[in-house]
């Protein structure tokens, strides 16, 4: 246990929080990029600074990478002798790489990320990776504290916010901020109670049940022009506080915003580190892309397992289990371990949940009848493919909306998120 718990921090030393004011001001330092290109070319690109007062990100583990993601940020000193910060993450342009329409045309989508204020000169560093773990772009950028084109933010014209629950000081909780989206002004006690639902609903599972006290939920009631989102391919087009839209891909229930920088400034002088964006419709779907945000329909009957599986998306970077071999390119070649900890193609198992199997499991582990939500396997299917990917469970959240329960494994992986942003 011990050795995976080792190999899963990906670097060799420890800043903790005792560390923190020694490098860091107690403030937000805000990085917005443009990724661009194709399936074959990527390009980074710095757009803007920004900076808000209090900083509300992990104050433990710094410059340690619990998960690798699709992407990674390293802050370090002038000289590249310390790293003073890392975090990892995924983006919707990585996403679409993998899409045919990335073979025959280029576009551009907006990423947004968050750093605590450095007290002296610092490198930015931000590196993309393909599906086989290889580098697709870096860009690294020096930023001096006392640059006067770093914009101050959140001071006035604050979007109004509330706690919906708040288990402490933000110092040693987790924020996480609920967004509205498709909701008009005189809409907003709805909101409210949708916002209830959703919370009840996550708190509902394990592990974020029994670690609730490690979080606190707000409400964030930005305005809408009109009711609901918009539905492209039922041809209903709505204005809307972040222009969200269904047919990302032009998959009908992929629900996504491209807005990130206008996500990012109605939540500024809030505090927050994950997003939750709750759209306001009936209509079926959602998403989720880790350490960015996820958005969830509000009032449709799947709404609650939806927003759940989709949390486990973006807050703790577990994978889809779900198969059906209909991707342009697959996410997850036979030669490269997932990151996710989630799944694997056994290249690299002993990385993953080889300690939580039962003495004598096959490999792979044939599905029955058995305690399907419980009991721990090799099963194959998962990450779209129903061949040379594996899951966990038979049945867990991220494989489908009728599970009643993230299976063992996501449960472990969730707690140790968890652990990773509050604990040293």
């Amino acid at each position: 246990m011990r050795k995976i718990l080792l190999a899963l921090l990906l670097t060799s030393h420890s800043l903790t929080s005792h560390s923190f004011t020694s490098h860091f001001l107690d403030r937000t330092l805000r990085l917005d990029y443009t990724f661009s290109g194709n399936n074959r070319e990527t390009h980074i690109a710095l757009d803007a600074l920004s900076q808000s007062e209090g900083w509300y990100g992990r104050r433990t583990n710094l410059d340690k990478l619990l998960l690798r993601g699709n992407g990674q940020l390293t802050v370090t000193d002038t000289l590249g002798h310390d790293t003073l910060y890392r975090h990892s993450f995924s983006t919707l342009f990585q996403e679409w790489q993998t899409y045919e329409e990335a073979t025959r045309l280029n576009r551009s989508f907006e990423n947004t990320f968050l750093i605590p204020f450095p007290r002296e000169a610092v490198d930015v560093t931000l590196t993309l990776l393909d599906t086989h773990n290889r580098e697709q772009a870096r860009l690294t950028h020096r930023i001096r504290p006392d640059d006067i084109l770093i914009r101050r933010i959140g001071e006035r014209n604050v979007t109004p916010w509330e706690y919906l629950r708040r288990g402490g000081d933000s110092r040693r909780c987790i924020d996480v901020a609920i967004v509205a989206e498709g909701y008009r002004e005189d809409e907003m006690e709805l909101f409210r109670r949708d916002c209830q639902v959703t919370l009840e609903a996550i708190l509902s599972h394990e592990p974020f049940r029994s670690e609730a006290d490690r979080f606190n939920f707000i409400a964030v009631a930005a305005p809408s022009q009109e009711s609901g989102v918009s539905i492209p391919h039922k041809g209903v087009w709505r204005q809307t506080a972040l222009m969200s839209h269904f047919d990302t891909f032009y998959s009908d229930r992929y629900l996504t915003t491209l807005q990130l920088r206008r996500l990012h400034d109605l939540l500024a002088g809030i505090p927050y580190e994950h997003i939750i964006v709750l759209a306001n419709t009936d209509n079926y779907g959602g998403g989720g892309i880790y350490n960015s945000y996820l958005m969830s329909v509000a009032h449709n009957a799947k709404a609650r397992p939806v927003v759940v599986h989709e949390f486990g998306h973006s807050f703790a970077g577990l994978a889809d289990e779900y198969f059906y071999d209909d991707m342009f390119e697959t996410p997850y070649p036979a030669d490269t371990e997932p990151w996710e900890p989630n799944l694997t193609t056994l290249v690299d198992f002993a990385s993953k949940w080889r300690d939580m199997l039962p003495a004598g499991t096959a490999i792979p582990t044939p599905t029955d009848g058995q305690d399907p939500y419980n009991r721990i396997g090799v099963y194959e299917g998962g990450g779209y493919q129903s061949h040379g990917v594996y899951r966990p469970a038979q049945e867990c959240r991220m494989k489908t909306n009728e599970a009643p329960v993230f299976c063992p494994v996501c449960q472990r992986a969730i707690r140790r998120i968890i652990r990773y942003q509050t604990q040293e």
